[in-house]
């Protein structure tokens, strides 16, 4: 009996040790429990709408939208990942940057080209003055062909339908299609004035936003070169 009972005791040790690891098998795992895996599987934690924290090797669809924190096999955070942006936030997100870029190299374009704001100013002013010259050429045309076409309408006052006398020639062929071409070119160039006069009102309002931004980029240039004020 001496002998048996040291046997005895660990047979039933052993088979208590077996029924609690078959029953801890056999229960749900609660998603609240931190994962930890000796593999070197990354394992992702995040937190559902009610609040409750959850962990797994993949996140499932519906909580991608979510932020998720990444652990290493000891279980420990080693990084984070942003939640998935929906495609009117991604498409949001990538105009922003788009932008972002393109201020910055814009910002380098001033810089690298200018020396100051009076060689902004030059440049400024002969485009303007070039606009203004194009602007002042189309209202000129467009004034010409308002005449022609007066002139035009007086002609065909003579014919008819617009002579209403009995016996009124029909207006002819030639005198109708050159109305109909000059009032066609007339449509043309004031559309084009409009346009050119919208262009003169961009050009004014980029150079002085570029001025502005000069300005602000040489502000900060020479407050990193002279450093912090002194106390």
């Amino acid at each position: 009996m001496r002998i048996a009972t040291p046997f005895l005791a660990t047979v039933l040790s052993t088979l208590l040790l077996v029924s609690v690891a078959d029953a801890q098998q056999k229960q749900p795992r609660r998603t609240s429990e931190r994962v930890t895996k000796q593999d070197g599987t990354t394992t992702y934690k995040w937190v559902d709408e009610k609040g409750v924290t959850h962990y797994g090797d993949v996140v499932p669809p519906e909580y991608s939208q979510r932020e998720q924190s990444i652990l290493n096999s000891q279980g420990v955070e080693v990084g984070r990942r942003g939640r998935e942006m929906s495609p009117e936030e991604a498409a949001a997100h990538s105009a922003k940057v788009r932008e972002e870029s393109r201020r910055k190299q814009h910002d380098m374009f001033l810089i690298s080209t200018y020396p100051s704001v009076k060689e902004i100013e030059t440049v400024r002013d002969a485009r303007l003055e070039l606009l203004n010259g194009q602007v002042k050429a189309a209202e000129a045309y467009i004034e010409s062909l308002n005449t022609r076409i007066d002139g035009l309408k007086n002609r065909s006052m003579t014919f008819a339908p617009y002579n209403t006398k009995a016996g009124a020639r029909r207006l002819p062929d030639d005198l109708a299609e050159e109305m109909v071409r000059a009032m066609s070119e007339l449509r043309r160039q004031d559309t084009a004035l409009i346009a050119k006069r919208s262009e003169l009102k961009t050009v004014e309002d980029q150079f002085a936003e570029d001025i502005k931004r000069f300005k602000e980029l040489n502000t900060s240039a020479a407050a990193r070169v002279s450093g912090p004020p002194k106390q």
